[in-house]
């Protein structure tokens, strides 16, 4: 396990955005899938977009045209800007490398977005 450290999330009004950002030690970073979950209150952990290494994406279909995901390999950092928010994108939001068969998992951030 190593420590992904995430930064961006808060409380906004529905339409607005946000950028959330993980940063993760360099060599794990530029060999990892990096991802986005996340999880609501009495709901299960849900993939809401990942990159490969290559910078091959995919997103959830609830997100696709309003969230975009990327990563810079000079800053060991991946980045999800969150267009449009609806209050049903409300949850905590965990960063994710996928590097091998090895997980790691940030501390998650809130995500609150008010109607």
């Amino acid at each position: 396990q190593v420590e992904l450290v995430e930064s961006g999330g808060g409380l906004v009004q529905a339409g607005g955005s946000l950028r959330l950002s993980c940063a993760a030690p360099g060599i794990i970073f530029s060999i990892s899938v990096m991802g986005w979950y996340r999880q609501a209150p009495g709901m299960e952990r849900e993939l809401v977009t990942s990159i490969t290494t290559g910078g091959s994406t995919n997103y959830a279909d609830s997100v696709k045209g309003r969230f975009t995901i990327s990563r810079d390999n000079a800053k060991n950092t991946v980045y999800l800007q969150m267009n449009s928010l609806k209050p049903e994108d409300t949850a905590v939001y965990y960063c994710n490398a996928r590097y091998g068969p090895r997980v790691s998992w940030g501390q998650g951030t809130q995500v609150t977005v008010s109607s």
